[in-house]
């Protein structure tokens, strides 16, 4: 969720109970909280890079909210801690992987460094990933391959949240489908969002700032909707509500497309790495113990093996402006591409801080008294 208005370097605050901190001192401090858990040092680099990324663009339901979802799982022994990597199938241009049920950051980051890696060579590189765990924003991993002067696809299954068209269970994960390319601006092409309209992240934010959710993005089990995000994170837990893929509701407002997508990223995430799908990633027992697994896809696209950088940089980069230059809708005066509000709060954020509301700031509290990190002196 990106907090912006009209102008390109003001946030607006969502209430007076936030507190702005410094980006580096948070992503420190999620380094120093992984480390606590005897996660080492290099691994809770990268997934402090990864969650503070998150924050820095604007996505507040997967930056260090997500801190303590990944503190209580690892506690409870359903993540593991030490992260070991397997190559259980290699080609030139593509490659599967098992995480072993680490830390999805950490798997995410090598799966998609191998990908870049064969695409630097051969011009593509594809790798499957199974047995993997939550691994925060997938424009992450796209974003490692824009950097590279690449086309990066992103993918992962997740947790049974959103039902088939003309249903009402949820089957299907919040499923990102996410995808990026470099331009000739300041900023890439970046589209990282579920294929659900909302996805449970959101519900948190929400929740957390005691706002009603908006009408038509959550189905209940009577095929009613639903606005309150404490009750409805409750009945997400237990099966008697789920969320609305992006389309809405039945074919009128064409649901069934962002059912397609969501059903092509669980293949993509599952099929190819004979991974868990669909009601498994809500759980499995091994050896007396619950995992929370999920499989992701990644794709590196070289685009020097098409055409030269600088020219493709200068074509996808005109694409953008000219839509930004089209006309506006009344009353409106700006369009924006995908990526460009989260250039800006990145701007804005690595001088402003980043957002921390009550909720968020308790769950803080917590994590550093639990683990004793207090060289932290936060101002709540």
């Amino acid at each position: 969720m990106v907090y912006m208005t009209s102008t390109k370097n003001d946030i607006v605050p969502l209430s007076s109970d936030i507190i702005y901190i410094d980006f580096k001192t948070l992503k420190n401090f999620i380094r120093d909280v992984f480390v606590g858990l005897k996660v080492n040092k290099v691994d809770s680099e990268i997934i402090a890079d990864v969650l503070m990324t998150s924050d820095l663009r604007g996505i507040d339901s997967h930056g260090i909210q997500r801190c303590k979802m990944y503190y209580d799982r690892i506690k409870k022994g359903i993540y593991n801690t030490k992260t070991k990597i397997k190559i259980v199938k290699k080609g030139p241009t593509t490659a599967v992987i098992d995480g072993g049920c680490g830390l999805g950051p950490v798997i995410g980051y090598n799966a998609m460094k191998l990908a870049i890696q064969k695409a630097k060579k051969y011009g593509l590189g594809a790798v499957a990933v199974r047995n993997s765990t939550h691994f925060g924003i997938a424009g992450y991993y796209s974003l490692m391959a824009i950097k590279e002067g690449m086309i990066g696809i992103t993918t992962t299954n997740a947790r049974p949240a959103v039902p088939p068209t003309f249903g009402v269970e949820p089957m299907l994960g919040t499923n990102p489908l996410t995808a990026g390319a470099p331009t000739d601006e300041n900023f890439p092409f970046m589209i990282d969002c579920a294929t659900s309209i909302i996805q449970r992240g959101k519900i948190e934010v929400y929740n957390r700032e005691q706002k009603p959710l908006p009408e038509g993005v959550i189905i209940t089990r009577n095929g009613r909707t639903q606005n309150d995000p404490q009750e409805t994170l409750k009945n997400l837990e237990d099966s008697t509500a789920a969320l609305l893929p992006l389309g809405g509701e039945g074919e009128n407002t064409s649901g069934y497309k962002g059912f397609g997508y969501a059903t092509l990223v669980e293949i993509l995430s599952s099929a190819l790495q004979n991974g868990v799908f669909l009601k498994d990633t809500a759980g499995v027992i091994e050896e007396d113990q619950k995992r929370l697994k999920v499989g992701h896809f990644f794709l590196a696209i070289n685009v020097n093996h098409f055409t030269p950088l600088k020219m493709f940089k200068r074509t996808t980069g005109t694409i953008m402006r000219t839509l930004r230059n089209s006309k506006k809708a009344p009353g409106k005066n700006r369009i924006y591409t995908a990526g460009e509000k989260e250039y800006y709060s990145e701007k804005v954020r690595k001088k402003q801080g980043i957002p921390i509301n009550k909720s968020l700031q308790e769950d803080i509290k917590t994590m550093q008294e639990e683990l004793g990190l207090f060289s932290y002196n936060f101002p709540f």
